[in-house]
């Protein structure tokens, strides 16, 4: 599903249910060398030379203004799909439909989150059949038949009204017990949420959509495993993850909570890296563990809750009291409210995009400067990014606006400049995170 923010505790879902990534996409390469024992003798055999980064194809530049006017065709079509089911009284006939099968509050809520779900499916497939499969397509970057995209959606859509159907029962609860503090206890109730969503997540969710298995080069996964335990992440599995019939693009994470924590590669990392690359990208993705960003995240995510949150409750009122004629109702305790919850949820969330990215960011570099502490390679922390900015057609230098409100992680340009710069163990320097690293 594409609008996030429709249901009062799914924008958490987004936030923090995709683990953070370092390395996402990268260009076809040779097959994966052989790696040196330790990072240290794989550093001494790399380059000291600084790696260009390189200028941006004619492709990759038509590619990102092209995803420039699909971002704002995509923000502005949220907006005009929830402003639309709210201002013609649509959604208070969902309503009254969910009322006629669910006679009682809970079930009507329920069946209610189920019908909004699949109209804004519906009104939402066109542009994301073209956004999500034929642009992709179009740029070379899918190798995703047209069945599992179909696949894949009907999955999420699925999820997405179980998830409703399970969840959305409380904040109108909340509403109706407590109309002053509803949005503190809501964002509050979100938190343990998040757990169990990360919790469960790696186990019975993303594997759904794609095959989980074993690491096939087990010498690999052994220089992994190794470099885990220096990073203090003991216990942990690797599983190589079955991603080449969906996209050309690579991926590699740490996620999971307590018992499920996990180490994932796509298949394509594995066939588009040398294993040195691998290792730094693993480096990096350690790096979010150990430094506690997803906690951070939590955080981040509860607060932003609250303060979306905190604006319906101030400004839902006025707006009710002006329109309820063409809403359909005349208290926010209402289901049919959805919509309007999820429009100022959304508009809310926009304007505060650049901060959150702003953190984003700020832990994406500090997860590289982790991955650089811990192999010492600075050249294949360059290439891998380089390879980056080819596959994924990236512009390394975008401009201030994409950076502000579409970039979770900093652009590659700056990305490779450090790679090249920070070498804090060649001076003699102490290691920001040395003592998080086992020597």
């Amino acid at each position: 599903m594409r609008h996030a923010a429709f249901a009062v505790l799914l924008l958490t879902l987004a936030l923090l249910c995709v683990p953070a990534t370092g390395a996402q996409q990268a260009a076809s390469t040779p097959a994966a060398e052989s790696s040196p024992s330790s990072p240290q003798a794989s550093a001494a055999g790399a380059s000291s030379q600084p790696v260009a980064v390189p200028q941006p194809s004619e492709k990759a530049m038509r590619y990102y203004r092209s995803g420039n006017v699909l971002w704002v065709v995509n923000t502005l079509w949220g907006i005009a799909v929830l402003a639309l089911l709210l201002f013609t009284g649509f959604s208070a006939r969902l309503r009254d439909v969910a009322r006629k099968i669910g006679r009682n509050r809970f079930f009507t809520i329920a069946i209610y989150g189920i019908l909004f779900s699949l109209v804004t499916f519906i009104l939402d497939l066109p542009l994301a059949w073209y956004d999500g499969f034929v642009r992709e397509h179009a740029y070379g970057l899918s190798s995703q038949a047209a069945g599992k995209w179909w696949s894949d959606q009907l999955i999420s859509l699925v999820i997405g009204c179980v998830f409703l159907a399970l969840t959305l029962w409380l904040p109108y609860l909340l509403l109706r017990k407590s109309p002053r503090r509803w949005w503190l206890y809501t964002g509050l109730a979100s938190i343990p949420l998040l757990a169990v969503l990360l919790f469960i997540t790696p186990i019975w969710i993303e594997p759904l959509f794609n095959k989980f298995g074993p690491m096939k080069d087990k010498a690999l996964e052994a220089q992994i495993l190794a470099l885990a335990d220096r990073a203090g992440i003991e216990g942990s599995r690797v599983y190589e993850v079955d991603k080449s019939v969906d996209t050309k693009t690579v991926n590699a994470y740490v996620t999971g909570f307590l018992n499920t924590k996990r180490i994932v590669l796509w298949d394509t990392i594995l066939k588009k890296m040398d294993s040195r690359e691998v290792l730094l990208v693993m480096g990096h993705e350690m790096g979010h563990y150990v430094l506690g960003h997803t906690p951070q995240l939590i955080a981040l995510g509860s607060a932003v809750i609250l303060l979306c949150l905190w604006v319906v409750h101030r400004t839902s009122g006025g707006l009710i009291a002006r329109y309820h004629d063409r809403f359909g109702f005349s208290e926010l305790s209402d289901i049919a409210s959805l919509p309007l919850v999820a429009l100022l949820f959304s508009l809310v969330s926009l304007v505060v995009t650049p901060a959150i990215f702003a953190v984003s960011r700020h832990d994406e570099h500090e997860a590289d400067r982790f991955g650089l502490e811990i192999t010492h390679d600075n050249h294949a922390c360059a290439t891998a990014f380089v390879k980056l900015q080819a596959e994924n057609l990236s512009n390394p230098r975008p401009g201030l606006l994409y950076k502000l409100w579409r970039s979770s992680h900093p652009p590659l340009g700056e990305r490779i400049d450090f790679c090249n710069q920070y070498r804090p163990w060649e001076t003699g320097e102490p290691l920001k995170y040395g003592d998080e690293i086992k020597r």
